[in-house]
């Protein structure tokens, strides 16, 4: 992890400046509201094509897990998408799976040599999860997967949309103001 930097902007993740965007994307992969609509319309309909090819392989994508396509006219090269759970109240595997979702991502970015990587706040939006824990459990999923792996990964960066999301990340890299 010493030569992995980890930011946080406040911003549109669909003009960071990294190889690789996280899209919190549903099962489906076919697009939704939120920060997969936004990625969606940037993007192009190239996203959605091998999103489409995805789903004729494989019947989408379960909550944990993570796949990867085209950035289509992003300027990131590729999307990894990736799905985030449903709060539930927080005893029905939602840690652990939301966990899953930053560490795929990452193990996808790794294993295609890429060097940067934004996440946005997985689930924080329509699927309700409360966002002081998903941000606790964004950094400590990263910070663990990048000290126990070997990585090509130099940048991670948290683009929050909202100041709540900004704050909470900030606070827990312990970055000052």
């Amino acid at each position: 992890m010493d030569k992995t930097s980890i930011r946080v902007q406040q911003g549109d993740i669909t003009k960071a400046a990294v190889e690789a965007v996280v899209n919190a994307a549903n099962s489906s992969l076919l697009g939704g509201g939120g920060v997969d609509g936004a990625i969606h319309r940037a993007g192009g309909p190239a996203i959605l094509e091998e999103c489409k090819q995805i789903r004729a392989r494989q019947g989408g994508c379960p909550t944990g897990e993570a796949v990867i396509t085209t950035g289509g006219k992003l300027p990131a090269a590729y999307v990894i998408h990736t799905v985030g759970p449903v709060w539930q109240g927080g005893s029905k595997g939602e840690p652990e799976l939301l966990a899953s979702c930053y560490r795929n991502s990452l193990r996808l970015a790794a294993e295609r040599g890429l060097t940067s990587i934004a996440f946005p706040n997985i689930s924080t939006g329509v699927y309700g999860y409360p966002k002081d824990k998903a941000a606790k459990i964004a950094v400590e999923a990263v910070k663990r997967y990048l000290q126990a792996h070997e990585t090509s990964i130099a940048q991670v960066v948290f683009v929050c949309f909202d100041d709540e999301n900004y704050r909470l990340c900030r606070s827990l890299l312990a970055i000052d103001a």
